[in-house]
């Protein structure tokens, strides 16, 4: 946008965990897969638990970026990544609630050997539009450097997005009774 000062990216810390969570539970109101994975009742405030629950894995075992203003946000992690913790995922399956279940409804294609997932990325409704999330995505596949990088996602606008970065669909499932997802691979040049 002109007139405005572009925000540097940089590595998150557990400190930015709160304010990223939330960006991520802004940017993914009305997202068809969380819509089906998280019950209605409660929804933002579960939806916000649950990405700060699934981002303070990430900026413990993988690459979260965030900008100076903390208004987009984009977690990479190793497809060997541990799990998390019991007392985690316990939470999570809370937070799922009956929908649990949907959680594995759409089985993406066997990541290559040594890839990265592009776990999340979400930029803040008032401030799309101006390229920070592809700064993110960008500056987050340099850091992960040369590896195969997949993800999934469930908004065909998005997969316009992960193209001009590099990425292919490799999967497409129509989820019965829910989302479509694409699976998408950047193959390590």
């Amino acid at each position: 946008m002109a007139g405005h000062a572009v925000s540097a990216v940089r590595a998150a810390t557990a400190a930015d965990v709160p304010a990223a969570a939330q960006v991520l539970a802004d940017a993914f109101t009305g997202y068809a897969w969380t819509d089906w994975v998280l019950p209605a009742d409660d929804h933002a405030a579960r939806l916000a638990e649950v990405q700060g629950l699934y981002l303070a894995h990430a900026v413990e075992h993988g690459v979260v970026l965030v900008d100076d203003d903390v208004q987009g946000v984009v977690a990479f992690v190793p497809v060997d990544v541990p799990p998390p913790a019991d007392e985690v995922w316990h939470r999570v399956a809370e937070l799922h609630g009956d929908r649990i279940e949907r959680l594995g409804a759409a089985p993406s294609p066997e990541p290559p050997a040594g890839a990265w997932t592009l776990a999340t990325l979400g930029v803040l409704p008032a401030a799309r539009g101006a390229g920070l999330g592809s700064r993110l995505v960008s500056e987050g596949l340099e850091r992960v450097g040369d590896v195969p990088v997949v993800l999934d996602t469930s908004d065909p606008r998005n997969v316009t997005l992960y193209r001009r970065h590099g990425f292919d669909v490799v999967a497409q499932v129509d989820v019965p009774d829910g989302p479509s997802v694409w699976s998408m691979l950047r193959r390590a040049a």
